[in-house]
């Protein structure tokens, strides 16, 4: 951890420290980026999996949008954890209804990471599934068809509000950048 005499680079006072302060560590930084990706791949993975023909090649893209799932579910878990335990810690980055939005919206983005991967496994394990040809996961109630609807409803439904709160969130990052100029988005760049 960096002290006001110390960036963590051996380097102390001056506009080095500054700089340093200003980002949270490599750690979070890294987890936020894979998160965000991950959330773009298996959203338009998800989207395209009925393009894919019978057979092999669609059990190999559903067993790839779970596996992916499976990877975010673990990512985020450890995000989390990382994010109590060791995370630096930035002052915020502005105040009063405006950081009360942004506290709103990064609790929200969490919970539905959390609700979406669960109605991930959810719909795997009510669905039954033929994981890359190498074991199947069976269906909990094969003939509940209005069951596995529902959920891959909801799972789709929660992916689509993910990716708007997500795109709304990038849309803020961008106009604190490049209208507000205050560097919010420099907070969570790599070095």
């Amino acid at each position: 951890m960096t002290t006001d005499r110390d960036n963590g680079h051996g380097q102390s006072g001056g506009a080095a420290m500054r700089e340093d302060v200003a980002r949270y560590d490599r750690t979070s930084v890294f987890l936020h980026w894979l998160t965000a990706l991950l959330v773009v791949l298996l959203w338009c993975l998800g989207q395209t999996i009925d393009w894919f023909g019978q057979g092999v090649p669609r059990i190999a893209a559903r067993s790839t949008h779970i596996a992916l799932g499976v990877a975010l579910g673990l990512i985020l878990c450890y995000r989390i954890a990382w994010r109590a335990r060791a995370s630096r810690r930035l002052p915020p980055a502005s105040s009063g209804l405006p950081q009360n939005l942004a506290t709103f919206v990064h609790y929200l983005l969490y919970f539905l990471l959390l609700f979406v991967v669960a109605l991930g496994v959810a719909n795997t394990w009510v669905r039954g599934d033929n994981i890359f040809n190498l074991f199947a996961i069976p269906a909990f109630d094969p003939g509940n068809k209005a069951l596995r609807q529902q959920i891959g409803e909801l799972h789709g439904l929660g992916a689509n509000v993910l990716l708007v709160v997500a795109g709304l969130h990038a849309v803020a990052a961008l106009i604190h950048h490049f209208f507000l100029k205050d560097h919010v988005l420099r907070r969570m760049g790599f070095r």
